[in-house]
C-alpha cells in the first residue's frame, strides 16, 4: 500500500539546514494499523505530512497503491488525497459556522457530488460513529470526543484507502482517548490502512505495529498483541 525507500527531508532555516529525516525507509501494508512515535522534533509529523502529499520529499521515493509520487502540481495532488487519503487531526479542523452533516459532507462537496447524495453519504457515517443525534449540531454544541468522531466521520466519507490520524487523541481525556481509539480500531478491522502519530504509549499500544523515530530515522520497527478496547460506539 505504501513503500518509503530512501526518504530525506530537510528544511532551510535562515544560512543554515535542518536535515529532519535521513533515509526512511518503510514499508506499509494494506489493513495495518501502525503507530508512529517519536519525540517532538523526531521527524513523525514530517513524515505523515510527506505521505500526506501535504509536504514534497527531498530525495528517495514514495510509492502509494504502487502509485510513484512525485512532482505532483497542486492540482495533482490534491486529486491524489482526494481519492486515497482521509485525514484526522489533534485540533479537529471543523468550521465553526457548519453543523456536523454539513462538516461531514464537505469533502464530497469538493468531488462534486450533488447535494442529495452528500447529506445522504455524511449522515450514513455519523449515524455509523454514533452521532446521528447531534447530526444538526455546531461544533460548539459538540464534546471534544464528539468533535473528534465528527472529523473521523469527515475523513472516511470519501472512503478513502488510507486514513492518517496526527495525535487523534491529543486534545481528549484518557476516557474519550480510549473512546475515539475505539472507533479507529473497529475502522482498521473492516480492513482500512491506518497510520496513527502520537506520543502516548498507551494509544500506540491499541495499535498492530509500533514505528519509532528519533532524530529522523527509524530506530525501532515492531509487531504488537494490540489492547483492544471495550466498544462502546
Amino acid at each position: 500500500m505504501i513503500k518509503l525507500e530512501d526518504l530525506h527531508k530537510s528544511y532551510k532555516i535562515g544560512n543554515s539546514s535542518l536535515h529532519v529525516l535521513k533515509g526512511i525507509n518503510l514499508n506499509i501494508k494494506e489493513g495495518e494499523l501502525i503507530a508512529i512515535m517519536g519525540s517532538s522534533g523526531s521527524g513523525k509529523s514530517t513524515l505523515l505530512n510527506i505521505i500526506g502529499m501535504l509536504d514534497l520529499l527531498d530525495n528517495g521515493t514514495y510509492r502509494l497503491d504502487n502509485v510513484e509520487i512525485k512532482n505532483l502540481n497542486e492540482t495533482k495532488a490534491a486529486k491524489y488525497r482526494n481519492k486515497f487519503l482521509g485525514f484526522v487531526f489533534q485540533s479537529f479542523n471543523l468550521i465553526n459556522y457548519k453543523n456536523a452533516v454539513e462538516n461531514v459532507s464537505l469533502p464530497l462537496y469538493y468531488q462534486g457530488i450533488g447535494r442529495q447524495e452528500r447529506q445522504q453519504k455524511a449522515m450514513k457515517y455519523l449515524q455509523k460513529f454514533g452521532l446521528g443525534d447531534w447530526s444538526k449540531h455546531l461544533p460548539s454544541e459538540l464534546s471534544g470526543g464528539q468533535k473528534q468522531r465528527v472529523a473521523i466521520a469527515r475523513a472516511m466519507v470519501t472512503e478513502p484507502k488510507v486514513l492518517l490520524a496526527d495525535e487523534p487523541t491529543g486534545a481528549l481525556d484518557s476516557k474519550t482517548s480510549h473512546e475515539v481509539m475505539n472507533l479507529i480500531q473497529e475502522i482498521n478491522n473492516s480492513g482500512k490502512t491506518i497510520l496513527v502519530v502520537t506520543h502516548e504509549e498507551d494509544i500506540a499500544k491499541m495499535c498492530k505495529r509500533i514505528v519509532k523515530l528519533k532524530d529522523g530515522i527509524i530506530v525501532e520497527d515492531k509487531k504488537i498483541k494490540q489492547n483492544l478496547i471495550k466498544s462502546n460506539v
